[in-house]
């Protein structure tokens, strides 16, 4: 019989890094967005960013190496995030179901439940009181995020011209702003409430501008 006391241990399982850093970075964005939230951009610190998140400055400067960084990889993420609560895919096309009133409405009532979210509107509209002030910022957190979703909507735009919805002399982008420029303005203003209804009613009165115009021979 073989001793219990010098019998083998099983061996512990490695710790798994990359679990730990995902953690850690999960932390890191939390934290950089709760701040930036809290106490604008201009006060937000990596230090008090490694603060809250609970973990060292070298962690935060091994993965980015600034502030900005930190928050436009934070603010990616929140974006990818909400766009897989919406539709599970978070690099999905605005959806094409052959209704482009429904479509466009499905896309901008889900951006008005992001834009009244506190997650997201305070740390959004921190990052664009900023983006005025330093343009550099501004144009970092436009090319990374806002451009890519405009290129959906002048996709969608583009494929609905082709298709006959919408007149083909019209500059998809422009078309694209008739839509989301509204509802962002009275975002950013507080001019009136942020509403489905409002979104629905954009969609409605964009597209009786947009439409094919008869031509006469």
């Amino acid at each position: 019989m073989s001793d219990p006391v010098s019998a083998p241990r099983p061996a512990k399982a490695a710790p798994d890094a990359s679990r730990r850093s995902e953690r850690s970075r999960r932390a890191i964005f939390d934290a950089a967005l709760a701040l930036v939230s809290e106490t604008g951009y201009a006060k937000t610190t990596i230090e008090g960013i490694a603060a809250r998140a609970g973990v060292g400055k070298q962690t935060i400067y091994r993965w980015w190496p600034s502030k900005a960084a930190v928050l436009l990889d934070a603010f990616l993420d929140l974006a990818a995030r909400a766009n897989e609560t919406l539709s599970g895919d978070a690099d999905s096309e605005i959806p094409d179901t052959g209704d482009l009133a429904a479509d466009l409405k499905h896309v901008l009532r889900a951006t008005v439940d992001e834009l009244t979210d506190p997650a997201f509107d305070g740390p959004t509209r921190a990052l664009a009181a900023e983006g005025v002030v330093d343009p550099e910022l501004g144009a970092r957190f436009t090319e990374a995020l806002l451009e890519p979703q405009l290129q959906y909507y002048v996709r969608r735009i583009r494929a609905a011209q082709t298709k006959g919805d919408i007149d083909p002399d019209v500059d998809p982008r422009v078309a694209v702003e008739l839509l989301v420029g509204p509802l962002h303005h009275r975002w950013i203003h507080r001019t009136l409430p942020l509403t489905h209804a409002y979104a629905d009613t954009l969609v409605d009165l964009a597209l009786r501008g947009l439409a094919p115009r008869s031509r006469t021979v």
